[in-house]
């Protein structure tokens, strides 16, 4: 095979992989949307908090600590203890499904049968109040993650695939991030687990009733209240995982809140109430910004994977507004 396919397979690869980090960020946002019909503003925001909770905890952070020394006078930043990452993660899950039951009683409740844009003016306010929550709790220093997930290119992979070009070309093997073949499996493992949630259990099919018709649950006797605080508590655990994944990658940094921006093309592309539709919409857009980077940027320039995946999200809304796998709406006029 000749060095420049090789390469091509090499971008399309790591595309990919790409893809399903946007396809982690993207479930968060089709879970709350098919169970309540907001579009969660604060979802980038909700993966920035987890992961800075997740250091906070395996690191030993006095929770505001700057606001404790600046009223007490005192220099006090850490305990004397820190955590393994297993049990920091499980805090953290913990601490993500109180923030579910705070949202549900503090906000949630009280817009029930609110219009859809009160609803998502509300998730914009919680986006900057956690934000600054954040901040005030744990710091806006970059955080360095490490949940044990091993990092860097796969030397076994280069020598694998190394002797793969024909002879007399120069190719030294392909290159793959360890940390994005883990990003894969752990999104491929997820969404295994919530398709079994949603189609074998009692509280999936109650959120799929809901998601359906929320009229229609009421009448046999399911609580949205209930199904709310699950849904919530489910995308916080989504939010967590991207939040690790992207933060052991890239260092946890406030700019971590803006993966919710790349999510947005790829519910374009997948549908805003499609599981699957997340996960094909990633990949597509994974993949084809690298390709098209690989490809044109000799041509027209750098830069292009900044604005490719708005470009190619517009087409779609243009000829297919509901994405690949997204319900069509009909209203009656």
């Amino acid at each position: 095979m000749s060095a420049d396919f090789l390469y091509t397979i090499e971008v399309i690869l790591n595309g990919l992989m790409a893809g399903v980090l946007y396809s982690l960020v993207a479930l968060g946002f089709v879970l709350i949307f098919k169970a309540s019909g907001i579009f969660n503003y604060a979802q980038g925001v909700m993966a920035l908090f987890a992961a800075l909770t997740l250091v906070g905890l395996q690191e030993g952070r006095v929770p505001f600590a700057h606001l404790i020394n600046a009223v007490f006078g005192t220099k006090v930043h850490h305990f004397d203890w820190t955590l393994p990452a297993i049990a920091a993660i499980i805090f953290t899950i913990l601490v993500m499904v109180l923030f579910a039951v705070l949202v549900e009683k503090l906000i949630l409740k009280h817009l029930v049968n609110q219009e859809p844009i009160i609803l998502f003016m509300a998730t914009i306010g919680l986006a900057y109040f956690m934000e600054g929550f954040g901040d005030l709790m744990w710091g806006s220093d970059v955080k360095t993650l490490n949940v044990g997930i091993p990092q860097g290119g796969s030397l076994w992979f280069e020598d694998f695939t190394i002797g793969w070009a024909a002879e007399g070309e120069k190719f030294y093997g392909m290159y793959v991030d360890l940390l994005d073949v883990w990003a894969a499996i752990i999104a491929i493992s997820l969404v295994l687990f919530l398709t079994v949630f949603s189609q074998y259990t009692k509280s999936g099919r109650a959120l799929r009733a809901v998601a359906d018709d929320h009229q229609a649950a009421l009448s046999v006797g399911i609580s949205l209240r209930v199904i709310w605080v699950l849904v919530w508590s489910i995308s916080g655990f989504v939010a967590l995982v991207a939040g690790m994944m992207w933060g052991a990658k890239s260092g946890v940094q406030f700019s971590l809140s803006l993966i919710a921006l790349k999510a947005l093309p790829v519910l374009m592309l997948g549908g805003f109430t499609s599981i699957p539709g997340a996960i094909v919409g990633g990949l597509i857009i994974g993949a084809g910004e690298k390709l098209f980077e690989f490809f044109m940027a000799p041509i027209i320039g750098g830069a292009t994977e900044n604005w490719f995946a708005y470009v190619l999200a517009l087409l779609f809304l243009v000829f297919r507004p509901q994405g690949l796998f997204g319900e069509k709406i009909i209203e009656r006029v």
